[in-house]
């Protein structure tokens, strides 16, 4: 079957012309992308040159940016990364002007695995345009629904099987229709923008770099629930996202896509954005919507569901980004194509942000189904330098950690839970050999832990108390008992915790201790960590035999813990060693040794 997402309706007059776009998004700006587009831009001049030179979102290989791509009339585009100033103008020294194309900065990303929905636009339009977004089918899927009724819009949706993106994978469709059935003149929905996972970008590229995408999918959604009011709650340290919303709808509300009477039809609809202030727990529907209320944000008892009673009382249907983005494409392509891609329970694709131990990072989306081992090595290229993977860790804080020995298991929301891991909102953390269990698991409880409500007693003194256990072990003081305690504390978390951010807290705990009980033991039993991450059970020591007398761990010592001379040698006193590191850091001859 023909999966081509999108059909490119080309803008008149721009078919031949020479197009360099230039990611920048927020990696890309970080990176210097406003740079790159500055250098492009004089040596273009400079040149005569006739160039449609645009900035555009992210191109997924956040790892390489700035990216840089050059579409050429009639031939292949050709992505160069790392760019730089220098490298800009050898590109259209060589490249635009001559057709030389420079091998030694092209970046090439394997792209064979992946098919893009959710990011079909990332890359490829200017996200403050409108009219390249309407160019690629943009608000076709808006006005295709408008001339059906919202009942017969709800069936289609249920065709596709798409379930929530946020992490639950509850059935979108029957988030639409519980709301639409709630009795009430005024009603609510709200995109849910808040990504706080630790490593997770997946929302933020989107709303960077395809707005446009997520606002229809917002409108749609809108109409089929009988909502009149959107709200778009972002966190704050988004402000890239939040501007090109912004920006997005205005456009939209000066194209006749918002507003009264849409396309000239009985719906209205008016969107606003709402900034959230960074607190993880805020990204559960009930914190979201205290904290748009301008309450604390903190869960609520359910039921009653949003859907029920959300937004000052009102019925009120929540989505998340990703799920939002794929509704365009739902309706413009048919329930029943994207209902064939994916697996039997878990239709569509998934958005990943693949960080950590591994060569290409960035954002990758995949069919339900592919494996893990086909995202860390076919598509973003395996480990890091040369060492072994030693595990991938999967949704976020709330999440659990999946061996090495599991990775060929098809990725979706059943087989994920299966192995101790959620699929969460996407975030992907690939671990190597040199990663301790212990130190994973005490920092994402660590991380629960300071963005505990403090609502209920279970996740405010329960994970606190699971940390202190962690604390010890990591510290060569613990027992072989704790890991029982660590079981039951994790047990009784996840069934008296009051909301979703307690209730999961323990699966990085229990996902490690399920598969990496040896490590634990070994902290305990043996004061070791194989890893050498927990400082706590560092010893340093100088290899006489290595030691080629420079004497720069002993100046760069803090502690004065190195004793000796340049004629009788060095060695490290214990008991003033406080293991910083500094003289493993320094030694140029490998003479400073941890274990």
């Amino acid at each position: 079957m023909n999966k081509q997402v999108i059909i490119d309706k080309t803008l008149a007059g721009k078919k031949d012309n020479i197009v360099v776009s230039i990611g920048a998004s927020s990696c890309g700006i970080a990176a210097g992308a406003e740079a790159v587009f500055k250098a492009f831009a004089e040596e273009i001049k400079k040149n005569s040159l006739r160039v449609e030179l645009k900035k555009c979102g992210c191109l997924g290989m956040c790892s390489a940016e700035p990216l840089v791509e050059v579409k050429m009339p009639g031939k292949a585009s050709v992505v160069y990364g790392r760019v730089n100033k220098e490298i800009a103008s050898k590109i259209v020294t060589d490249h635009l002007l001559k057709g030389t194309i420079l091998k030694d900065y092209v970046f090439e990303a394997n792209k064979g695995k992946q098919l893009k929905i959710v990011l079909r636009n990332c890359g490829v339009i200017d996200p403050e345009n409108i009219d390249e977004y309407i160019a690629r089918e943009g608000y076709d899927a808006l006005k295709k629904v408008l001339s059906t009724t919202p009942e017969t819009a709800i069936e289609e949706l249920k065709k596709s099987g798409l379930r929530g993106r946020g992490g639950a994978g509850f059935p979108t469709w029957m988030k639409w229709s519980l709301t639409r059935a709630s009795k009430g003149e005024l009603k609510y929905i709200i995109c849910n923008g808040d990504e706080g996972d630790p490593g997770a970008y997946m929302d933020r590229s989107v709303l960077e770099g395809d707005p446009h995408s997520v606002l229809e999918g917002l409108i749609i959604g809108g109409y089929c629930a009988g909502a009149k009011q959107g709200y778009f709650y972002i966190r704050a340290e988004y402000p890239l996202a939040i501007a090109r919303i912004q920006k997005a709808i205005d456009q939209a509300l000066a194209s006749g896509f918002l507003g009264k009477n849409i396309l000239g039809s009985d719906f209205s609809f008016e969107v606003e954005i709402r900034l959230g202030a960074g607190a993880f727990v805020c990204g559960e529907e009930t914190s979201l919507i205290a904290s748009i209320e301008g309450e604390s944000g903190r869960p609520r008892q359910r039921p009653p569901y949003p859907s029920e009673r959300g937004l000052w009382g009102k019925p009120t249907m929540i989505n998340n980004v990703e799920t939002l983005a794929n509704i365009p494409v739902v309706f413009l392509r048919g329930g029943s194509w994207f209902s064939e891609i994916g697996t039997e329970k878990s239709k569509g694709t998934k958005v990943f942000a693949v960080t950590g131990k591994v060569k290409d990072s960035g954002l990758v989306e995949v069919p339900m189904g592919t494996t893990l081992r086909e995202i860390v090595f076919d598509i973003c290229g395996g480990i890091a330098g040369k060492k072994k993977i030693k595990a991938v860790q999967t949704g976020g804080p709330s999440g659990g950690v999946i061996p090495e020995k599991h990775l060929d298991t098809p990725v979706d929301y059943d087989n994920l839970q299966k192995l101790g891991s959620i699929m969460g909102s996407g975030g992907m953390i690939v671990m190597d050999e040199t990663d301790c269990m212990v130190d994973i698991s005490k920092f994402y409880l660590g991380f629960c832990v300071d963005e505990s409500c403090g609502k209920c007693a279970p996740c405010k003194i329960g994970g606190y108390q699971m940390l202190k256990i962690l604390e010890r072990i990591s510290e060569g003081k613990g027992a072989l008992t704790d890991l029982d305690l660590l079981k039951s504390l994790c047990q009784t978390m996840q069934k008296t915790s009051f909301c979703g951010l307690g209730q999961t807290a323990s699966n990085p705990v229990l996902s490690t201790l399920r598969y990496f009980e040896d490590e634990y033991k070994e902290h305990i039993e043996e004061k070791k960590c194989r890893s050498h991450k927990c400082s706590g059970l560092l010893n340093y020591r100088i290899v006489e035999e290595k030691c080629k007398l420079c004497g720069l761990c002993q100046k760069n010592c803090p502690t004065e813990a190195i004793e000796g001379s340049r004629d009788k040698g060095y060695k490290i006193i214990k008991s003033k060693c406080v293991k910083c590191g500094k003289c493993y850091d320094v030694c140029r001859f490998d003479a400073v040794q941890k274990g």
